[in-house]
């Protein structure tokens, strides 16, 4: 069945491409009518599809648009779009991901759908990996683009929210996958229209998209503020776990990244906190701080999964790029818990503000395509989670480069003597050499060897990816040797010098298999671009983490077998086939990670569509109020109704006049004297409604019914952002514990689902229900909107003042950070509860 659906896939990739070369022919048939073309002919070309786009499709003007923009890169760039990057554009343009080679051209070929596209007038956005590469492409590819009278814009990290939005108008703009979330966020937090950035989500092309869509995946954005201030027993903590022993005091997962504590350690812990019980309610709180700390110390190294950074801050760094993630932090308390262990200052707590995954923001777009040199082996995540085919690009020139089989050695020692001996060989030869590390910690402790060995080499980390690109570009060279973590300088080709092409071409070496079969990929596709000479090979041994944690004693077993001697590799297609089985273990469990997450964010995803939604109601974006909120009439009839029901006595269940005289004037801000004398129900909610309706309208009436809105709006939006935070905080606790209702035998997902739904709608009635009640209790000044304030101060209401810039979002910088959600959190919490259970 398994060959059956691999050649079904394979059929399908070849009739994709034939249909596509169809529409390739129509392109090169028309090229020369633009070739013919004085360059402001050519330019006006723009304003000509734009008009026949007012009565054809895009696919129907396709191989003009094609054409035109093809003819403008070879004038204004002098580089020609070649028939395959045709192709790839096609498929970008049809909403899939293009698998392309690295050195075939993507740039390049981004421009041709992101053309076309920008002719309706939406805006495109290509979302990229850094910074760098966004400003970069940019200002190379928009050279194309102003040519032919469109505008480019760029999107950077430290760009002031006005510029942000000249950028955002643009016909094409540039930026990271994290700037493009964080706006849309940030536009969800703002007070007036006039601060929203975005212009809506059209379509976007994703360079790298397996990096962006597959391994940033697994955590979401999140916009936060500083909440209590940080809990310094994580210091003592930090230095409790520091002495227990591992299998004795706790156990340690590697492939989930946990550590929990043995019933010997809970007995050390019991000492150290002075206490005969440790479940007691009370230190509930400090025994996860300890779990978090004992995470931290023996789960979370030091230069593999964080860096410490000049300034004392920690920095998280992609187990996949190697690159760090400046402003993103691990959640629930582990990277204060980091902070702790490192001994740097212990930074804040905080509230979330906003939150959403990658999934999720990335599914809004109309149509989103991406391009890697890296997907098929993911084509089924791509499916699933975000419903695009993943289809390969043919080369524009056969790929010659070698890809030798592993050499597998018993220790790690007899490994990098092999790897420094390699290098040396050919480096004296003058064959440039990439050398790939999983980690920093990897990359600096083979740099030393190197060093010793007295190799020249130029080094390439998150440490100093700023001058990523320089290195890169100098990486294919005569004699040049660059050690690199797995797949850093992404973007940048390495470009071979003719002296290296007769040399042999670039050879990649990499230290060991990576956990992600892409991910070696990856790295190998740094040689053999464009039909360049070039060779890679992967130096492995028993001791690297992947073999040693996968059946390392069985492999260790079988090479004792085969006889290996000391400092003797073995190439075995057993022990290959081993390493692959262990990477397809590794794939399928992270699959799962980020699929359980977008699980649970799909759900969070609804409730979020609908705050954000009567949000845009408020602020007069739109007229479409979410069925579920009430408008204003309804909104005070509902009211009324149940502060006549509040009027019941909870025992006798008769009605009492005192409190429903008390409870009306709490709700209209003024004495009914009338009130006293109702004692039925129905003719409380009867006076209730009136009443509220001539307060209401005789609001309108002083004030006019622009301002009365203006007012309702304002107020609304405050009460609904604090009691978003509220929710998000519920959620979170929520998700925390949800896990332990498996030991019921019951989904956690189904009970996920079924409580905040629960939690969803006491959010929606406590937001009603404080409006109705705050509505009567402000007062207008001058007729603006900013000076709406309380009218009695010392009220027990809920009244919101104007917009303070302390609880503004739109004149915070709140921080700003990714939260490491995965199972392994979710299964601590789950014993944790258990053990308190009990």
């Amino acid at each position: 069945m398994s060959n059956f659906v691999k050649k079904l896939l394979g059929d399908n990739q070849k009739a994709t491409i034939r249909r596509i070369k169809k529409r390739v022919n129509e392109i090169n048939k028309l090229e020369s009518k633009y070739k013919k073309m004085s360059d402001s002919a050519l330019a006006k070309q723009t304003e000509v599809l734009k008009d026949r786009l007012k009565k054809e499709s895009l696919d129907k003007i396709l191989p003009d648009a094609f054409a035109v923009i093809r003819e403008a890169a070879f004038r204004q760039l002098g580089q020609r779009h070649f028939d395959v990057q045709l192709i790839g554009g096609i498929v970008l343009h049809e909403g899939n991901v293009a698998e392309m080679k690295t050195g075939e051209g993507k740039t390049l070929v981004a421009t041709l759908p992101m053309y076309l596209n920008a002719l309706a007038g939406r805006g495109v956005h290509l979302i990229t990996v850094n910074d760098y590469l966004a400003k970069r492409d940019s200002e190379w590819m928009g050279e194309i683009f102003k040519f032919l009278g469109l505008s480019v814009g760029v999107i950077l990290n430290d760009m002031e929210p006005n510029k942000r939005r000249e950028m955002y108008n643009s016909d094409i703009t540039y930026g990271t996958n994290n700037e493009f979330g964080f706006d849309y966020l940030r536009d969800n937090m703002v007070v007036e229209e006039s601060q929203i950035n975005q212009r809506g989500h059209s379509f976007a092309i994703i360079d790298e998209v397996d990096s962006i869509l597959i391994d940033e995946a697994r955590t979401p954005l999140i916009i936060s503020q500083p909440s209590q201030q940080a809990d310094q027993k994580l210091s003592s903590f930090a230095k409790f776990v520091r002495v227990l022993k591992p299998e004795v005091d706790y156990k340690h997962d590697e492939k989930l990244k946990t550590a929990t504590l043995t019933g010997e350690g809970m007995s050390k812990l019991e000492s150290f906190l002075g206490v005969e019980n440790l479940y007691q309610p009370e230190l509930v709180g400090d025994i996860h701080l300890v779990e978090q700390a004992l995470r931290a110390e023996v789960a979370y190294k030091k230069d593999k999964d964080y860096v410490v950074a000049s300034d004392g801050e920690i920095v998280i760094v992609d187990e996949f790029t190697g690159r760090m993630l400046s402003g993103r932090r691990f959640s629930e308390g582990l990277h204060q818990a980091i902070e702790a262990k490192e001994g740097v200052e212990i930074q804040r707590g905080s509230d979330t503000l906003a939150t959403i995954s990658f999934q999720n923001y990335f599914r809004m777009y109309d149509k989103l395509s991406g391009m890697t040199g890296t997907a098929l082996t993911e084509a089924e995540e791509f499916g699933k989670i975000y419903d695009l085919e993943v289809v390969g690009i043919p080369t524009n020139q056969a790929i010659s480069r070698i890809d030798r089989t592993d050499l597998i050695y018993k220790t790690a020692e007899e490994k990098y003597q092999a790897i420094i001996s390699e290098i040396k060989e050919r480096q004296a030869k003058g064959q440039p050499v990439l050398v790939g590390t999983s980690s920093i910690e990897r990359n600096e402790l083979l740099a030393d060897q190197m060093e010793e060995a007295g190799i020249k080499f130029a080094k390439l980390n998150a440490k100093n990816n700023q001058s990523e690109a320089l290195i890169v570009a100098e990486a294919g060279q005569v004699g040049a040797v660059t050690l690199a973590t797995n797949i850093a300088g992404r973007g940048t080709d390495i470009v071979l010098s003719d002296q290296a092409k007769q040399l042999g071409g670039l050879f990649v070496l990499g230290t060991e298999r990576h956990e992600s079969r892409r991910i070696d990929n990856q790295l190998r596709g740094r040689s053999g671009r464009q039909g360049d000479p070039g060779e890679s090979r992967f130096f492995v041994s028993l001791e690297d983490d992947l073999m040693r944690i996968f059946g390392g004693d069985k492999l260790k077993s079988l090479m004792n077998t085969l006889g290996a001697e000391h400092g003797q590799a073995i190439e075995n297609r057993m022990i290959s086939k081993s390493i692959e089985n262990a990477q397809k273990k590794v794939e399928g469990h992270n699959f799962d990670t980020r699929k359980h997450l977008v699980e649970y964010d799909d759900i969070l995803n609804k409730q979020r569509e609908i705050v954000y939604r009567w949000r845009r109601f408020y602020l007069g974006i739109t007229t479409d109020r979410p069925k579920q909120v009430k408008d204003i009439d309804q909104l005070l009839d509902w009211y009324s109704h149940e502060i006549a029901e509040s009027s019941l006595d909870y025992q006798t269940q008769k009605f009492d006049p005192t409190k429903f005289s008390q409870l009306l004037r709490d709700f209209l801000n003024k004495d009914y004297p009338e009130a006293k004398q109702i004692f039925k129900q129905p003719l409380a909610s009867k006076l209730a409604m009136q009443l509220s309706q001539e307060h209401y309208q005789a609001l309108i009436n002083k004030y006019t019914q622009k301002v009365v809105d203006q007012m309702v709006a304002q107020l609304s939006i405050n009460i609904l952002d604090q009691a978003w935070i509220d929710h998000l905080r519920a959620i979170d606790h929520l998700r925390d514990g949800i896990g332990l209702r498996g030991y019921g035998q019951r989904d956690p997902l189904v009970e996920y689902k079924q409580e905040s739904f629960r939690l969803f709608e006491q959010f929606l009635i406590g937001v009603e229900r404080t409006i109705a009640r705050t509505i009567f209790h402000v007062q207008i000044r001058g007729y603006q909107e900013s000076e709406i304030e309380p009218a009695d101060s010392s009220s027990d209401q809920q009244v919101v003042s104007g917009t303070d810039s302390s609880t503004d979002p739109s004149k915070q910088t709140p921080s700003v950070q990714s939260s490491d959600q995965d199972l392994s959190s979710l299964s601590r919490a789950e014993r944790r509860r258990l053990k308190r259970s009990k």
